[in-house]
């Protein structure tokens, strides 16, 4: 029972896949942060500002190491030592400069996760609304745990690599420039020095950037496998120990938790290479300072203390470059999950107003269907040419095998997905002319699975009708013949019914989702197997419920119970999508 194509529920490592389209997808994100262009001006001043006080900070302080040096040889050639008043002077500007890019920084962190977590609260609320605008037709190719990844997985790396990619790209950038500046301000013979190390460091840092790529594809590919997995099994455990799965669920994980080690454990070895590499290479690069610096020394081209200056940039100098390679990677991480998040909010949506839209508010006429073909996949047509029609107040059931249509119809007339050919009318008007909120009005609908939301008992029966009072809602409960067992309940009507209901059975889970239709007190129900997870007895006093409310209302009914079918005027057989 292998998840394929889940996505996990908790926080992975960051995605590191490219996305298809880099230079678009960065485009797209850049239009996103058009609201805060304002504060990433503010964060890009605030950021430098910070780094331009850290970079002038080494040659201050070479300048107190000179005059600790020309002290203490001006006291052996008998002068006057050390003037600690010009040291400390010098140690007090760097202290203060010191101070101002630690608070400069402090803004600029305290700014940028504002915009980051603004972004986040932002996509995750559009997200959100984008599933209520979804079709029926997009959750039929894309898994529960796809969906989520986009919410979770994918906003949580987009907010932490653009809060991070941002300010280091600024501060990297700055500190390669600025040290660069002042390296040649100092020599302009030990900066070439320093420069031919770079093309070595460059070279090793993409070689390893550029093999590590493929195994954090990998594993974060392998990630949602195992994730998935571990959620379909929770989810199915019953049925896993049912039938004796135990021992195929674990060859598959380990089978998937096997490439992930080996991809996880390739990548992170590779990605752990590169700081003693680049160690490697600033220690080289100390070394030709250090030489080329003591040589200039005995000439005084340089002073002494500029060479402890100059090894302080040295590795200043190295750190950024190191940070822009790892920026180049963050930046593909946000790219690739933009790039996810924005597939997503550019989806087709859902048809739920039409231009100049009819208003129905009542069915004043038939319910019609007119040579109706559907089909999930176009290719594979299951509703043929089905044509029937239904009077006012007149209850209808379709009967029929297992994939001959007949749950299909009753969705099509909720309007969850529009049909290939043919019309689908209420009272004379087609159902595409009429906005969706209005339609689904007219319609209660009670599923063969009804979905329970993790609150009380009240709240999931007042899904039928948002605001309703209390008496409405055991009004309702009472037709479904649930009221009794509500209220051996410890807190009643606010007893909490457990993740998908499941401290309920499913018989019980089912009265709820027709109190739901009854609370909904439309004119057209659709029933789809609503008595199938109930006893004879329990079937008994709902049938007799439904049968004392629909006197005036049009149903239309599913069902394979004999007894259920008793209470239609007329029972239409379906196989293949067709009336036989």
């Amino acid at each position: 029972m292998a998840g394929r194509g889940h996505g996990g529920h908790g926080h992975g490592p960051m995605s590191t896949e490219r996305a298809k389209d880099f230079k678009g997808t960065m485009k797209k994100l850049m239009a996103y942060l058009g609201n805060y262009k304002i504060a990433i001006a503010f964060v890009m001043i605030f950021a430098i500002g910070s780094t331009i006080f850290n970079i002038v900070g080494p040659k201050i302080l070479g300048k107190a190491t000179t005059e600790i040096f020309n002290g203490l040889v001006g006291k052996i050639s008998g002068g006057a030592g050390i003037d600690f008043t010009a040291i400390g002077k010098i140690l007090t500007m760097l202290l203060g400069l010191y101070l101002l890019s630690a608070a400069f920084s402090f803004i600029q962190g305290y700014i940028m996760t504002g915009i980051s977590q603004k972004l986040t609260y932002r996509m995750r609320k559009e997200i959100s609304e984008k599933i209520n605008r979804m079709p029926m037709n997009y959750f039929d190719k894309m898994t529960h745990g796809e969906v989520l990844s986009r919410i979770t997985n994918d906003v949580d790396t987009l907010s932490m690599s653009l809060n991070q990619s941002v300010t280091q790209l600024i501060t990297s950038v700055t500190m390669l420039i600025g040290v660069l500046v002042m390296m040649l301000s100092i020599s302009p013979m030990m900066t070439l020095v320093t420069l031919l190390i770079l093309p070595l460091s460059v070279g090793l840092i993409s070689a390893i950037v550029k093999r590590s790529q493929k195994y954090f594809k990998s594993q974060q590919e392998y990630l949602g496998h195992v994730n998935g997995q571990v959620e379909e099994v929770y989810g199915g455990h019953n049925i896993v120990k049912a039938f004796n799965k135990e021992e195929d669920v674990i060859r598959t994980f380990e089978r998937d938790n096997e490439i992930l080690y080996q991809s996880a454990w390739k990548s992170q070895f590779l990605s752990g290479m590169m700081m003693p590499i680049m160690q490697f290479v600033g220690n080289l690069g100390y070394v030709a300072v250090v030489i080329m610096g003591g040589y200039l020394a005995m000439k005084q081209s340089i002073e002494v203390g500029d060479i402890q200056s100059f090894i302080q940039y040295v590795r200043n100098f190295t750190q950024p470059i190191q940070q822009v390679a790892q920026v180049a990677n963050m930046l593909q991480s946000t790219a690739a999950a933009s790039e996810r998040v924005f597939e997503f909010l550019e989806e087709e949506e859902e048809d739920q107003t039409v231009e100049n839209p009819v208003h129905i508010n009542g069915l004043k006429g038939s319910v019609e269907f007119d040579h109706v073909h559907f089909g999930y996949n176009p290719e594979h047509i299951i509703i043929n040419d089905f044509s029937a029609k239904i009077k006012p107040g007149q209850k209808i059931a379709i009967v029929g095998p297992t994939g001959a249509g007949k749950t299909t119809m009753v969705k099509l007339l909720m309007r969850f997905w529009d049909v290939q050919q043919g019309q689908m009318q209420i009272s004379g008007e087609d159902v595409r002319r009429v906005n969706t909120s209005n339609l689904r009005d007219l319609e209660s609908y009670v599923t063969q699975e009804t979905y329970l939301f993790h609150d009380s008992i009240a709240n999931n029966i007042a899904v039928g009708k948002p605001g309703a009072d209390r008496d409405e809602i055991m009004e309702a409960a009472k037709k479904a013949s649930i009221h009794d067992f509500i209220m051996t309940l410890p807190k009643g009507y606010d007893t909490q019914v457990g993740e998908l209901g499941d401290t309920l059975s499913g018989g019980e889970r089912q009265r709820i989702g027709i109190a739901r239709a009854f609370l909904h007190d439309a004119p057209l129900m659709l029933l789809d197997e609503p008595t199938s997870n109930l006893d004879s007895l329990n079937e008994g006093m709902i049938l007799k419920s439904l049968k004392e409310s629909w006197d005036e209302k049009t149903v239309v009914l599913v069902s394979h119970r004999k007894s259920t079918m008793n209470l239609a005027d007329i029972v239409y057989t379906m196989d293949h999508g067709r009336l036989s």
